[in-house]
């Protein structure tokens, strides 16, 4: 598989709450996982549908405060199971501070 695209998002999962006997896959406190566009290894892809939203409404200009969070770029939610959870932080790949697109000088 070749990658075409230049992706301008990143993305950061940390578990802040939970333990591993309560979740399938077996996460627990202190794992994190990083993405772009797909699905991270090992990461729970219950919870991915969920989160997979919340990384679009980023790629398309929004931010968490649209949703009540104090940051614009990093958000708490738990997994669907309720037994975990996670904050997810978007981080910007040739963007500026505020999201707007700003790519590397040529």
């Amino acid at each position: 598989m070749r990658k075409w695209m230049a992706e301008d998002w990143a993305f950061e999962v940390t578990v802040v709450h939970g333990e591993a006997e309560n979740c399938r896959l077996g996460m627990e406190e202190g794992d994190i996982f990083r993405f772009q566009y797909g699905c991270p290894a090992d990461f729970c892809p219950r919870a991915m549908i969920e989160i997979f939203t919340w990384c679009e409404v980023i790629r398309c200009g929004g931010d968490f405060t649209y949703r009540g969070c104090k940051e614009k770029y990093e958000m708490e939610m738990e997994c669907p199971c309720r037994s975990l959870t996670f904050r997810l932080r978007a981080i910007p790949i040739n963007r500026d501070e505020n999201g707007v697109y700003a790519p590397a000088e040529l």
